[in-house]
Formats: C-alpha cells, structure tokens, sequence
C-alpha cells in the first residue's frame, strides 16, 4: 500500500511539473505538450487537470482529464471536469458523447443539456431540442437561456406569435428584462413584423441606456425599413455618450447608410437569433469574471454560427483576460477579413505575439500595418509601446515621431505620445528633448500623474528646478496617492535632497504598497542606513535580492549588504522614476496602445 501511495504520489508530482512548464514564457503547442506530458495515473491526470484548469489552460486540462476518463470512465465527476474543458475549447465532436454520459447521471445537467438542445436544433430536431432546453430552465439563468431560446425554436418553426407570446408572459427579474426586450424587438424583425420590432426597440430606448448592441440592431431596423434619419439619430446619439473613440462597427455602419445602403438586419434567422441568445449571455457573464461559463456560452454561440464577429472578438479577449494569448490569436485568426475591427485585431495580435515572447514576428505585423495604411497612428503607437517594454529606446524614439508627425494639432488625448517619446529620450540622454516632450505632455493635459512624477524627478536628478520639480512630484502623489511607485519617487526625491525625515516616511509607505518591489524595498534600505538603523537596513536589503532584481542591481545591493553605503550624504545615484522602471522590467503587458474597444 505504502509503494502504491508513493509511486501515485510521484505520478501526481510529474503532472504538476508537466503543467508548470506549460506555462512558461514563450511556450508553443500547448496541447502536444500535454498530450506528451500525460501522466500514467489517474491520480497524476486528475490532480494535473485540476491545476490546468486553476490556470486557465482549458487545452491542457481537457487532454488531462481526457486521460483520467480513459482510466476510469464511468467516474461523473472526470466526465463532467472532462465535458466542461472540451465545451471550452470547442471541440465538438467530444463534447457531445460526454454530455449523453453527463445527462444520464445527472439529467437536469444545465450545460449539458443545452449543448443537446443546439445539437439537436441544428440538426432541426426541434421537439427534441425544445425538451432539452425545458430540463435546462430549473434555475434563473437557465430559465432566461429556456425562455429565449424556445422563443427562438417557435421561430424556426414559423410560428412568430408563439415566439413573442413566450417572451411576453416570462416572469424574470428586473436583469433579465434587457434580454426579453431585446430578443422581442429581433424575432419581430426576422419574423417580418417591423412594427412589432420598432415598438419593442421604443420601449427599450425609454426603458435601457442603449449599448452598442442595441444600437446596432436598432438602427439597422430602421435603415433597413427606409428611415434612414432614424437610423442617423440613434447612431449619433450613441457617439454622443461613447467614452472615447466610438465603436468601429458604428461607423462603418453610419457610413454605410449615409451611402444611401441598406443594411442587413443585426440577426437574419433563428440560427443567429439563438446565437446570439449565448453570445450576449456569455459576454455579460465574462465580462464580470465569470469567464469558465462566459467562454463555454461564447462557444455555444460559435457552434450555431462559426464566423460570426461579435462571439469571435469576445472570445478572444477573454483568452487574453486568462493570459492565453495563444488562444487569443487563434479565434482571431477565424475572423473573416475585410471587417471594421480589422485593424484592432491585427494590433491585438501583435501585442499577443509579444507577450509570449515572439517580439520580431510582432514587430514585422504592426510594420506591415504601419505601411498599409500610412495615415493612422494606431500601429505607430503600439509599435513604440513594444519597443519601448523591451528598452529599445531608439526604435520607440522614431516611432513615436512618427505618429507625432501625423498629429494635425495635437490636443489632450495625445499627451500619452509626447510623455512616451519624453521617456525614451531620458534614457537616451538626450535630455532636452526629453525636457520639451514631458513639458508637451502637461501642457497637454496638466494633471497626468506620470508626466509629473517624471518630469519632476527628472529635474531633481539633474539638480534642476528643484522646487517646481519637488512640488510635481508632490501633486502626482496627490493624484494617485496609492501608487507606490509614484510615492517611492517622492521619498526618493527627499532623499537626494537630503530630507532623510521625510524620504523616511515616504519610502516606507511606498513598501507597504508594493512589498513585492525589490527597487522600493533597497530605497528603503538605503534611508535607513542614512538615519543609522543599520540592522534594518540590511534586512531591507536583503528582502530585496529575494525579490529577483536585475543583475546589475542584485551586485550591488549585495555590495551592500556586506559593506554598507560610502560615506555621504546621498550615497549612489538614484535611479529614473520607479514606476517606469517597473514597466521596463515586466513584459509590455500595460503597453497597449489607446485602441477603442473590440466589444
């Protein structure tokens, strides 16, 4: 018994470590890499399946508890772990098997007895397919999900009052509300009752603040019944409350009808009405964080309607959102070109690539993107902001000038180009310019707590202005008084100035909001040293090469460490602002550039 327990336990251990290395920087073929790291136990699957999933790997937990099941197939909770994984990535072909088994012990499996459901509605099995989604409905989303979507099945069997009356007599909560309206006002459109959409889209209007969603169905509800005004107003309201640059798909869409166009309807039949019964279910659900059933729904919606735009870009930001950027890339690679997002995507598969570590394929789209359309400054942006992450300063120098360059009059959405050029300057020495890009950049909009913080400590580093500096950097902390990269700036910048009292308290709370820092927590190492707390500052120190600093900077803390620091009152130069630093060390993650919103 004790050799069987140690050797399931050594099984379980090489699982663990398979699953490690799937994740590590720059790895590729994710899937393969499972397939040849399977365990030869169950335990060893089932514990590596469990790990997979906890990071988001759905391709490596479903190889994982795929192979569990082999070993012990008549365990629900491997078929249902196993069901889950396989909905997740989309295939297919192995998640219906599973979910028959799922259903048989469990039969008011919700997930599963959709999936059957949309099986057997698109093999127009609609009784089937109706019986399905009534199983499906004992709890409040999934009577939500039931609701619509036999509404929908009514539909496709060419009863259209059946379909409204259905979503008339629901009694849902207030949330749910939206979706009826909403998919009312659609089946009325498909079902070639305009005036039934129109009074279902008024009341909306009255009743929701219009998303893009419903901007878009409406105001091709309107085009596409000849009243292109209507159409017109509904669009420039919505860009009236858009929060920065409104939606691509808007504005082709405005463009569209101000050509005299009519467009298609938003949903054309009952296949897309029920799509878009999950993919607006599973956008909502991913978006607050629920992104297991969020990306299982998106699926459900691709699986009635593989190319379709809106569940392929949602799809994909929640790969991004659980750091499969690999992933991400693939549902963007299904999306057909020609779209109003396609610069977007290109822009986000870029910056995929160069978060795992394919920086020069990267650089070589957004190049290629750059040159195609030769006018927009999006490529140039991100291709400075990648640059820029892996401190290639020069490069990101000249592509910010670049985008300047096609800045009629700049005003202040653009101040983020002259802080970023700014930046790359001061770590070209080439100060002046930095000087007059960071200057540009307030003067662009004043209250920006980077540029203050880095202009402001730029000057003290050079003994400069150093009043107007310190007060800078003292209004950047006001701005963001829970940044500890801004706050380690202005007790470093009392400790060049040898305030030591006030760099003191400053420094130490800079650690305490980020304790994971290893510059924050040798700065403060330093200024006890300066106020005779030794000890302490050894400790500091110390605490600061566990936190994995560069080289360059591990040599000499630990130099310190030993020696303490030379006689002085400042000791080293300090270095440029922290928080910069921190974006130098980390992957280009918070480098995107200023895209609008995919979704």
């Amino acid at each position: 018994m004790r050799a069987r327990f140690l050797e399931l336990l050594r099984s379980a251990s090489a699982a663990v470590l398979a699953v490690l290395a799937l994740i590590a920087p720059g790895a590729a073929g994710v899937g393969d890499a499972a397939e040849r790291a399977q365990p030869t136990s169950l335990l060893g699957s089932y514990l590596a399946g469990r790990m997979a999933r906890g990071l988001n790997d759905t391709t490596a937990a479903a190889t994982y508890y795929g192979g569990a099941l082999q070993r012990d197939p008549d365990n629900q909770l491997l078929v249902e772990n196993a069901f889950l994984m396989e909905a997740s990535e989309g295939n297919w072909q192995r998640v219906e098997p599973l979910a028959r088994d799922l259903v048989k012990a469990q039969p008011a499996h919700r997930t599963a007895r959709t999936f059957l459901a949309l099986a057997d509605f698109k093999a127009r099995r609609y009784a089937e397919a109706e019986a399905h989604f009534t199983e499906a409905s004992a709890h409040p989303i999934g009577e939500l999900t039931g609701a619509l979507a036999r509404a929908w099945l009514a539909l496709a069997q060419n009863n259209a009052q059946e379909a409204l009356n259905l979503l008339d007599t629901q009694k849902l909560p207030d949330w749910a509300s939206y979706f009826l309206r909403y998919h009312r006002a659609l089946i009325a459109d498909v079902a070639g009752r305009p005036a039934d959409a129109r009074a279902a889209y008024e009341r909306m209007a009255k009743n929701d603040q219009r998303t893009l969603r419903i901007t878009l169905a409406f105001s091709r509800h309107a085009a596409r019944a000849g009243d292109t005004k209507l159409a017109q107003s509904i669009l420039n309201a919505y860009f009236e409350r858009a929060k920065g640059e409104p939606h691509p798909s808007a504005r082709a869409l405005l463009s569209q009808i101000e050509a005299g166009e009519r467009p298609e309807l938003l949903v054309r039949s009952p296949d897309e009405g029920l799509a878009e019964v999950f993919f607006g279910l599973g956008e909502a659900l991913s978006g607050e964080g629920n992104l297991g059933i969020g990306v299982v729904l998106l699926q459900y919606a691709l699986y009635l309607t593989p190319d379709s735009l809106f569940p392929l870009v949602t799809l994909a930001s929640a790969q991004e959102n659980s750091k499969r950027y690999a992933a991400a890339n693939a549902a963007y690679d299904r999306i057909p070109k020609g779209t109003a997002l396609e610069m977007i995507i290109d822009i986000r598969k870029a910056l995929n690539l160069n978060q795992i570590e394919r920086v020069e394929e990267a650089k070589e789209l957004l190049d290629k993107l750059a040159s195609r359309n030769p006018a927009d400054v999006r490529p140039l942006e991100a291709l400075g902001a990648m640059m820029r992450g892996h401190k290639r300063y020069a490069e990101a120098a000249q592509y910010y000038s670049r985008a300047i360059s096609l800045i009629d009059v700049p005003d202040a959405k653009h101040w983020t180009f002259y802080y970023s050029r700014g930046t790359c300057y001061e770590r070209l020495k080439r100060l002046p310019e930095a000087e007059a890009d960071l200057q540009m950049s307030l003067k662009l909009s004043p209250d920006q707590p980077l540029s203050l913080n880095y202009l402001g400590y730029t000057w003290i580093d050079h003994n400069r202005n150093l009043r107007q500096g310190l007060a800078m950097i003292e209004k950047a902390v006001r701005l963001k008084p829970d940044d500890g990269y801004i706050v380690d700036s202005l007790g470093w910048a009392y400790y060049r100035l040898g305030n030591f009292k006030e760099a003191l308290k400053h420094l130490e709370r800079a650690v305490e909001l980020r304790p994971d820092d290893p510059t924050l927590n040798d700065h403060l190492g330093d200024v006890y040293w300066r106020v005779g707390r030794a000890r302490e500052a050894r400790f500091q120190w110390e605490q600061a090469l566990t936190l994995q600093p560069e080289p360059a900077e591990a040599e000499k803390i630990r130099n310190k460490v030993e020696n303490g620091l030379p006689a002085g009152p400042q000791g080293r130069q300090p270095k440029r602002p922290k928080q910069v630093q921190k974006q130098e060390r980390a992957k280009p993650r918070t480098a995107k550039p200023s895209t609008p919103s995919l979704q």
